[in-house]
């Protein structure tokens, strides 16, 4: 079993170097200078406290430079914004027997895998991590680096997600085998909502009250659309203390997936697989989201204009929340 991480970033770039680390086979497909760093270093994965390890790992800069056959395990590392472009390529290129494994936040990644392939698996991810620095990656916890539960889409679970898994543990992750993967998923995306406000506005305390206005108002469209979610009490006893919001691992980096985009100048945010997956829930079945409709444009428009994370005040954030409820 081959792995094949697409998007060798903070979550991929983590979980890819720590399997090749502990003796499993993989290929990076990264981009640019991250991609040359790579190449020419190899792979530093900086861990708590700053240790350090460097991965010699293949690493190319398309899928068309890889050898594809039936036993790889696609890691889809992606960010969402960017998943049918890679579908579309490992479509024209890989055999149908390969596995896609969704790395990813949202819950829009594995239908849209399903469409091209029928093995597709979903992992929850709970992975404190960093990418800023071509070449470098940092794991924001230890010595479990992370969560990374996993099942099949949409339900269900066989050999292949059990052989995933344990490679996974054998990585200093922990993974359970869950049949209902999506429930967890559902979960986290809630949890990622406040994402769209640590990036605007950064790490302040003071955003918590909009995290939760925005976690409140997704609540209520999965209950509208019928969508079962993990309670808050089960995904708070499957993370423990070192993976709560707020707890250590959390805290010790500067900011999470989105503020990590702005932080790079990447051009463009999750949000619209966030924010905005509460949007169309909410219009679907008559729930107003005006929290995460703001958060979504405001995200948007911060990735579009190349604006530094924390760019917006919280209060000002609040006062224009209150002007579109």
């Amino acid at each position: 079993m081959r792995f094949v991480v697409y998007g060798a970033g903070a979550i991929g770039g983590v979980v890819g170097g720590r399997l090749a680390q502990h003796g499993h086979t993989v290929v990076l497909i990264a981009r640019g200078s991250h991609a040359e760093a790579i190449r020419a270093d190899g792979l530093r994965v900086v861990g708590p406290g700053g240790d350090t390890v460097t991965v010699v790992v293949p690493v190319v800069s398309t899928p068309a430079d890889v050898d594809f056959t039936d036993d790889d395990v696609v890691l889809l590392a992606v960010k969402s914004q960017h998943t049918h472009d890679a579908l579309d390529a490992l479509g024209a290129l890989a055999p149908p027997g390969i596995a896609i494994v969704s790395l990813q936040n949202g819950v829009a990644n594995e239908p849209a895998a399903l469409r091209h392939f029928a093995d597709v698996y979903g992992v929850c991810v709970v992975c404190p991590a960093l990418h800023l620095v071509p070449g470098v990656v940092e794991a924001h916890a230890g010595p479990v680096a992370g969560i990374l539960d996993i099942g099949r889409y949409p339900t269900g679970t066989d050999a292949r997600a059990h052989a995933i898994a344990a490679a996974f543990r054998a990585s200093t992750f922990e993974s359970v085998v869950r049949p209902d993967i999506m429930r967890w998923k559902y979960a986290k995306l809630l949890n990622n909502l406040g994402n769209a406000v640590d990036a605007l506005c950064g790490p302040d305390p003071a955003g918590r009250e909009l995290r939760g206005r925005a976690w409140a108002e997704g609540a209520a469209c999965l209950r509208a659309a019928g969508i079962d979610a993990v309670t808050p009490e089960e995904d708070a006893a499957r993370r423990g203390d070192g993976f709560r919001w707020g707890g250590e691992a959390a805290r010790s980096r500067p900011g999470a997936s989105s503020w990590q985009s702005l932080a790079r100048g990447t051009g463009s945010i999750e949000a619209d697989y966030l924010n905005g997956e509460v949007v169309l829930l909410g219009r679907r079945h008559g729930v107003a989201t005006p929290v995460n409709l703001l958060l979504q444009r405001l995200a948007n428009r911060a990735a579009r204009d190349g604006l530094a994370p924390g760019s917006i005040d919280v209060a000002e954030l609040i006062q224009m929340v209150a002007v579109c409820e």
